[in-house]
């Protein structure tokens, strides 16, 4: 089976390179590959042949920095930015191949691995199912404190590489199979810092985050691997709320399971998961009702009832010492969930009681949870600007309905930038003071073509008799403060209601944080109460704008995988 091969541009226009195996016949079958880290997508030509799959497309990609995409070899920006290659190169593959997500199948192996289910949990993709092979959740660091010692380097030392210690001879027992990787020139031994860490981190988040995942998945742990731990991957299996899951130990295996010399063993198991997964009716499930069962309104359940005596220390600390800081004085009076404190966080500017309370409040805005919403806003500005743009270059108006728009700074300082576009904007909020705000900003921008009025965000009627009726609408930050459905529902009917068809939809989640329960134990919100929130899943989320009547077209998240902005099409 000879491959034909091209380039995909991805979402910073670096053109990244994949191979295709095409079946004789016309088929709507896709397998996606995601190779090892060092290695390239030529790799995986004898597994294709023996997996035998004749009615099936197949896809490889090299990942930036690795076979002939470009890129320092084993670098990037961090690995959110190979993550979203991954979001890029699957719609190429949909867009200019014809294959649906609801007929695809990933296999992924070890770095690979971590990439596509990072993928998955991120992105929420409607894939029919996953295969990870020995994936590298938990790399087997020889050296002692390695992880600590590589954060030092880096903060000392900036971006920077380490050599694998890996030699042939430990990822797989067939002598060939060594000869061959060690005489390839485009498999090489380096690793950024920033990657290897990201790696940790990023393991760490999805394995303890497992249970948002409910993709069919196949795992293949390697019974002998010198490289990852198998404890990491059991867990993460345990973990997983996919109904159709199944854990495959191997037995004597070293790590490069599709290189190994009983080989044979992973491509059966492999194409017997994949028929299955083709024959079964493809029916996701139904996420809508997260508030009322599953896997995070367990954990709003859990953070609802009181938690261990530490907690009360740390409130008496926040509320205490605390209060030298000016933010944390501000969320106490305001909540921490409020315009004020956004406002507060945006501005980024640490200020305090003393060189102590400035020192407070400096970890307090820098802490991970507001650098994401930081990167949120831009997320956000960044998603606006595009929509618009392309909205006015195909020919259509720029029509903005903003349904809690705080003092619409963001709406109104991209209206600002963009003087060249005539656009026109609704912005509603619920508070008065917040309407006044964005009246007087609004004339201090000198921007005359928005009305900001107070209105219900969730008033189904109300928001559907916007005229004229708005092209793009807007709901950032809001659906995360509130744990129940019923209301988005009637929200998103509304902006259905009031979107013109093919119009675009932009919407914030916050799928994961790793601050959620000290949140919950420590802070309170703009009601004075614990602040606890219920996350929703990415594809929890995306099922709800789905059933409202949007379809998903595109998504921008941190690095962290804290909040997602996305923006989606209304159907006609």
């Amino acid at each position: 089976m000879n491959p034909q091969t091209g380039t995909f541009e991805s979402w910073d226009g670096a053109r990244l390179f994949y191979r295709t195996w095409l079946p004789a016949m016309p088929t709507k079958k896709a397998l996606v590959l995601f190779h090892r880290g060092h290695e390239h997508s030529a790799r995986w030509q004898e597994t294709v042949e023996a997996l035998g799959l004749d009615d099936v497309a197949i896809f490889a990609w090299d990942a930036r920095g690795h076979g002939e995409s470009p890129g320092e070899r084993g670098s990037a920006e961090n690995l959110g930015a190979v993550v979203r290659d991954a979001e890029w190169f699957v719609r190429h593959v949909t867009r200019e191949h014809g294959f649906a997500q609801e007929d695809m199948i990933v296999v992924a192996h070890s770095v690979g691995a971590v990439i596509a289910v990072t993928w998955v949990h991120d992105f929420a993709p409607r894939i029919r199912g996953l295969v990870l092979a020995a994936p590298a959740f938990e790399v087997k660091l020889y050296v002692p404190f390695a992880i600590p010692l590589l954060r030092l380097k880096q903060r000392l030392f900036g971006a920077g590489y380490v050599k694998s210690y890996v030699k042939s001879k430990f990822l797989t027992h067939d002598v060939e199979e060594q000869k061959r990787y060690d005489a390839d020139p485009a498999i090489f031994k380096q690793i950024a810092v920033n990657i290897l860490l990201d790696l940790f981190d990023t393991s760490k988040r999805i394995v303890a985050d497992a249970g948002a995942i409910v993709a069919p998945t196949l795992m293949l742990a390697a019974g002998a691997d010198w490289i990852v731990k198998n404890s990491a991957q059991r867990r993460f299996f345990e973990g997983l709320s996919s109904k159709k899951k199944r854990f495959e130990m191997l037995p004597g295996f070293y790590h490069a399971v599709f290189h190994e010399k009983n080989r044979k063993v992973v491509t059966d198991k492999i194409r017997e998961f994949a028929i299955e997964r083709f024959a079964d009716t493809f029916e996701p499930p139904n996420l809508t009702n997260g508030d009322k069962q599953g896997y995070t309104r367990n954990e709003y359940d859990r953070l609802r009832q009181p938690g261990p005596f530490w907690w009360g220390i740390q409130r008496f600390i926040m509320r205490t010492l605390g209060c030298l800081s000016d933010g944390i004085l501000l969320g106490w009076a305001s909540g921490f969930d409020s315009g004020r404190t956004l406002d507060y966080v945006y501005e980024n500017k640490p200020r305090g009681i003393t060189w102590l309370g400035r020192l407070i409040d400096a970890n307090y805005i820098n802490s991970i949870g507001w650098r994401g919403i930081r990167i949120r806003r831009e997320n956000l500005e960044q998603t606006l600007r595009d929509t618009i743009t392309r909205l006015h270059a195909e020919g259509k108006p720029v029509r903005i309905l903003d349904i809690a728009t705080g003092c619409g700074r963001y709406v109104l300082e991209t209206m600002k930038a963009m003087p060249h576009v005539p656009a026109t904007a609704v912005l509603r909020d619920y508070k008065p003071e917040n309407v006044e705000a964005g009246r007087q900003l609004a004339e201090s921008l000198g921007v005359r073509d928005a009305t900001i009025v107070q209105g219900d965000a969730f008033d189904r009627s109300s928001i559907a008799a916007v005229s004229p009726r708005p092209t793009i609408g807007i709901v950032s930050g809001l659906y995360e403060l509130y744990p129940e459905n019923e209301p988005l529902r009637r929200s998103l009917l509304g902006l259905a209601d009031a979107i013109e068809p093919d119009g675009c939809l932009i919407y914030t989640n916050q799928p994961w944080h790793p601050q959620v329960e000290f949140i919950a134990r420590a802070l309170t919100n703009r009601e004075g109460q614990p602040w606890i929130m219920r996350r929703r899943t990415q594809m929890e989320m995306d099922q709800l704008v789905s059933e409202a009547g949007f379809e998903k077209t595109g998504q921008l998240m941190d690095k962290w995988g804290i909040f997602t902005v996305s923006v989606a099409r209304r159907k006609s």
